[in-house]
């Protein structure tokens, strides 16, 4: 399993315009990206400790979650992921689900999932049924990313930030989501073995540090 490093920072607005023009300059646009951006709703599972919300919050070095997700509306498209977490690096591994697998798994309809082809989802079947996972929260945002090749470089500015409280219909394009508190707009960087000078120059902001954050997290203030 390949782990990368990830960094957020918490920027402002004038710092989302500056970083903006300066990563157009020196980076590649996402192909999948609409003028420059897409909007991104994903399904974040738990069980009924929330464990892998109590892990985020205090910090413990190795952990987990699930969640399914899509783009810009379109549930042509829809991935499981399941990223993990460890000593400080990240990584993430993806399985293709179809709009019936995906609607079926936030209502809880899992038994075909014991015999599905893909791994990933077979190890989601397990963890449902051993840790009793279930669908929690919707999760939207705006993102704008951005590519930079040596290093295999992610860079991406985070925004709006939605939470869709107890609504987990995720397919439902009419479910209501409302702002998630005070959610700050977030600048991530992501890379495998090293990142070149050309985009650590153009991500620098003065007193911007390097802090934790999660979406998820954010996204149950509210319950």
């Amino acid at each position: 399993m390949d782990y990368r490093h990830e960094w957020k920072h918490k920027i402002n607005r004038s710092d989302l315009l500056a970083l903006r023009q300066r990563l157009q300059a020196v980076a590649a646009v996402d192909a999948h990206a609409i003028l420059g951006r897409y909007r991104i709703r994903s399904l974040y599972f738990d069980n009924a400790r929330d464990t892998a919300l109590f892990k985020k919050i205090d910090g413990v070095n190795r952990r987990e979650k699930f969640r399914i997700r899509y783009y810009n509306g379109d549930t042509s498209l829809i991935h499981l992921e399941k990223k993990s977490r460890q000593n400080g690096l990240g990584n993430k591994q993806t399985a293709v689900l179809t709009r019936q697998e995906a609607q079926d798994i936030g209502e809880g309809n899992t038994d075909w999932m014991l015999t599905h082809p893909h791994g990933l989802v077979r190890e989601f079947y397990a963890k449902i049924r051993t840790e009793g996972l279930r669908a929690k929260t919707i999760v939207d945002y705006t993102r704008e990313p951005f590519f930079y090749a040596p290093g295999n470089v992610r860079i991406t500015l985070d925004y709006d930030i939605r939470t869709g409280l107890s609504c987990t219909d995720f397919l439902n394009p009419d479910c209501l989501t409302i702002p998630a508190g005070d959610a700050p707009i977030l600048l991530e960087v992501k890379w495998d073995s090293f990142l070149p000078d050309i985009i650590r120059d153009a991500i620098q902001l003065p007193e911007r540090h390097v802090f934790s954050f999660s979406k998820y997290a954010q996204c149950r203030i509210y319950g």
